[in-house]
């Protein structure tokens, strides 16, 4: 089991606080003889409790030296994910979740947008101190 990041308990504040029901932490993946965790799953209903809507959440902190090391594993780990959930889980959609300040700093840099653009990335922004969900880059 994969350590947790330093914001996954704020992350899944946020999302209670959001609505979301959290169904899975971490939640599990397996593809052949590798097996995954996503940080989070959470679930969220709407109407009669019919119908909802599933989502996997990655959260990285992105506080190593290197902004552009820290975006490139979390890219990576990104397009794992989201190739394995769309072919065991399509409905389930992965979000990777960043605060405000790495929002800022890489995804409204130049490189942040060519990838916002090319790789059909979904962000969760939060803030870190109030705990709440800020913005959904879908």
């Amino acid at each position: 089991m994969p350590a947790k990041d330093i914001y996954h308990e704020k992350v899944k504040r946020a999302l209670m606080k959001d609505g979301w029901t959290i169904t899975h932490d971490p939640l599990k993946l397996k593809w052949g003889l590798k097996d995954m965790y996503v940080d989070l799953g959470a679930e969220q209903f709407f109407g009669a409790e019919k119908d909802s809507t599933r989502i996997a959440v990655e959260v990285k902190s992105f506080l190593s030296a290197s902004s552009m090391n820290d975006l490139e594993n979390a890219i990576g780990q990104y397009i794992v994910y989201h190739e394995v959930l769309c072919r065991i889980e399509p409905e389930r959609a992965l979000y990777l979740a960043v605060r405000e300040e790495t929002w800022q700093d890489v995804f409204e840099e130049p490189i942040g947008k060519l990838l916002l653009d090319t790789q059909h990335l979904r962000l969760l922004i939060f803030d870190e101190h109030e705990e709440v969900v800020l913005k959904w880059i879908i």
